[in-house]
């Protein structure tokens, strides 16, 4: 399989990192020089001269759409993956041939999450609390943060589009919302000008109540979960890799990379399983324009 990667940041050199290892050939798009042997200043040179059977769309957020319509617009009939969130906010999917698509919400093939969704599928959930904080300095402490596109509004940053896994984990667990309520904003002294912090609540379709609090603040990284059902208590803590099931205590040993390698082996082979849909991806993205529409009206939100 041969394919290109648009987008040369931590994401891109990320997704650079794995598939050189699982493509036949392998090229990527930046109009920045960068230290990759094969590399195109645009998508449509990349097209003309590759003959790629996958694409990852891995540029900056705000640009994920215009990347999507320009491969749609070639006739590219191979598969994508968009890194998450799909949009930095709601649009229509363009039409296109292209032979699936996907977007990049690879945490679903984290074993702890996959473990829960097996528990709850067939369970009557009451309650999830979820928390995900991380200091956005530390992010990329390579790079200074005032220049990240997390930093700036007007390039998709923000904490809901940032820390979204958790907005489509909870779809995959609880499909769809019917209510939610939301207060956030920028309250820290982090030199940005997007959001910082937000809190949600929700009742969704398989569980009455859901909290979620996400930050860019907490410098102690933490991610999350509490889960309630009629016959189980579920703690699950991904930063320290431990899933908590009533008594039983089990640790999970995880590399950074491995979900990233499942997510592309899944779509490589030709499986479905546990990977995010355009259609998912744009529910999510519904879900944080209504969290912003409930901050900004100081209301709940009904479906």
């Amino acid at each position: 399989m041969n394919g290109i990667i648009v987008g040369y940041g931590s994401i891109g050199q990320r997704h650079a990192r794995i598939l050189k290892k699982l493509t036949r050939r392998l090229s990527v798009v930046s109009k920045r020089d960068i230290p990759f042997p094969l590399t195109y200043p645009s998508l449509s040179s990349a097209l003309e001269q590759e003959n790629p059977d996958y694409v990852v769309i891995a540029n900056e957020t705000s640009k994920h759409y215009d990347s999507l319509a320009q491969l749609a617009k070639s006739g590219f009939k191979g598969i994508v993956l968009i890194e998450k969130p799909l949009f930095d906010r709601v649009k229509g999917t363009p039409n296109h041939l292209f032979k699936e698509a996907y977007v990049g919400y690879h945490l679903r093939h984290h074993p702890i999450l996959q473990k829960i969704f097996e528990i709850i599928k067939n369970e009557r959930t009451l309650f999830c609390q979820i928390y995900a904080g991380q200091y956005l300095p530390y992010w990329r402490p390579e790079r200074d943060y005032k220049l990240s596109y997390s930093a700036q509004l007007n390039k998709g940053g923000g904490v809901l589009l940032d820390l979204s896994h958790e907005l489509d984990y909870l779809h995959w667990f609880f499909e769809d919302w019917n209510s939610i309520a939301a207060k956030g904003g920028k309250y820290s002294s982090l030199r940005i000008d997007s959001t910082d912090m937000f809190s949600l609540m929700m009742e969704m379709e398989k569980c009455p109540m859901v909290q979620v609090h996400l930050n860019y603040l907490d410098r102690i990284n933490r991610r999350e979960i509490t889960i309630i059902t009629d016959k189980y208590s579920i703690k699950a803590d991904l930063i320290q890799q431990t899933l908590q099931i009533n008594e039983e205590k089990m640790d999970y040993q995880i590399n950074r990379d491995d979900t990233y390698v499942l997510q592309h082996k899944t779509i490589m082979n030709g499986a479905k399983d546990n990977l995010c849909t355009l259609h998912e991806g744009l529910k999510v993205v519904k879900m944080i324009e209504a969290a912003e529409q409930s901050m900004k009206q100081r209301k709940w939100i009904y479906k």
